[in-house]
């Protein structure tokens, strides 16, 4: 099973749903996404058989898991690739990026931050992307207060140049920014010391929950800064493994009355490991999605 690290280096259902869930009547957006990273063994082998079978399945947006390194989505260039998307019933409004600190054989990686962020910004509008995502920063890139405050400015410095071309930079989190140094959160500096026009954040509820934080009383100190999310349930077992969307213990009714307050514009459901087949558990969390949550 391909890892996220090893990974990253190489039809409308809102309107029939309100009548299930009327408390989320604010919440105008009719797209059920899937984060590509979740059958990226399937999309490695072969991507538009993949991305045919996940529109089969009722997904209608998906947010990509590669670029960093080939400057390609997976495997195509930006017109290629648009033509599958279409040809689907697909967009693919969001797309995770590296920062390319960690050098790769002793280089700076291309399609990162750090090198080629112009022509990955093409890319990405020539794509239709609306969301240029930092997906991850490994342990090299991290560091302590000091290193996340100098990311914060490579950050506005990156979503000032996707600005330019209609595009929202944003930054993934996971659980080690929840880890205090100094007394103080890695992902509260990053909020304090970035544009929160050019600078917004997609939430990971799983990280979140994980990392013992609550996701609604993030949203409630900073609202309007998390239009994505990755709505990624957690299983009820003494490891709180990955699970299907509703078959764990994140009460995602509650977190989506929350979803105009933060600004929501797209989430993806995301599981990292599956117990099997990942179309069964990606089925599973759409069924549960349309049934409970949209």
């Amino acid at each position: 099973m391909t890892t996220r690290r090893s990974f990253l280096k190489s039809s409308a259902v809102y309107s029939a749903s309100l009548l299930v869930a009327p408390s989320l009547l604010n919440y105008n957006h009719k797209y059920i996404g899937l984060q590509l990273y979740t059958v990226r063994d399937a999309m490695q082998t072969d991507p538009a058989k993949t991305l045919a079978h996940v529109a089969k399945i009722g997904y209608n947006s998906v947010e990509g898991a590669t670029y960093t390194g080939s400057q390609k989505f997976y495997g195509m260039e930006p017109a290629a690739f648009s033509r599958v998307l279409k040809q689907n019933g697909l967009i693919m409004p969001s797309s995770h990026y590296r920062l390319g600190e960690e050098k790769m054989n002793g280089e700076t990686p291309k399609g990162t931050m750090m090198s080629g962020w112009d022509k990955a910004i093409d890319d990405a509008a020539a794509v239709g992307i609306k969301y240029m995502v930092c997906a991850y920063l490994s342990e090299q890139e991290r560091g302590g207060l000091d290193h996340y405050k100098k990311l914060a400015q490579d950050f506005n410095k990156a979503g000032e140049m996707c600005k330019k071309a209609g595009i929202q930079f944003c930054y993934h989190n996971h659980n080690f920014e929840f880890e205090k140094q100094d007394g103080q959160f890695p992902y509260d500096v990053l909020l304090a010391n970035t544009d929160k026009n050019n600078v917004k954040m997609e939430m990971d509820m799983y990280w979140v929950t994980k990392a013992g934080q609550d996701p609604i009383a993030l949203i409630n100190k900073h609202p309007g800064r998390f239009p994505l999310w990755h709505v990624k349930d957690m299983d009820k077992t003494p490891q709180k493994d990955f699970s299907e969307v509703g078959n764990g213990s994140i009460d995602f009714k509650q977190i989506f009355k929350s979803a105009d307050k933060a600004g929501l514009q797209y989430f993806f459901v995301e599981q990292d490991k599956t117990p099997g087949d990942p179309f069964t558990s990606i089925t599973q969390s759409i069924t549960y999605i349309k049934k409970n949550l949209v």
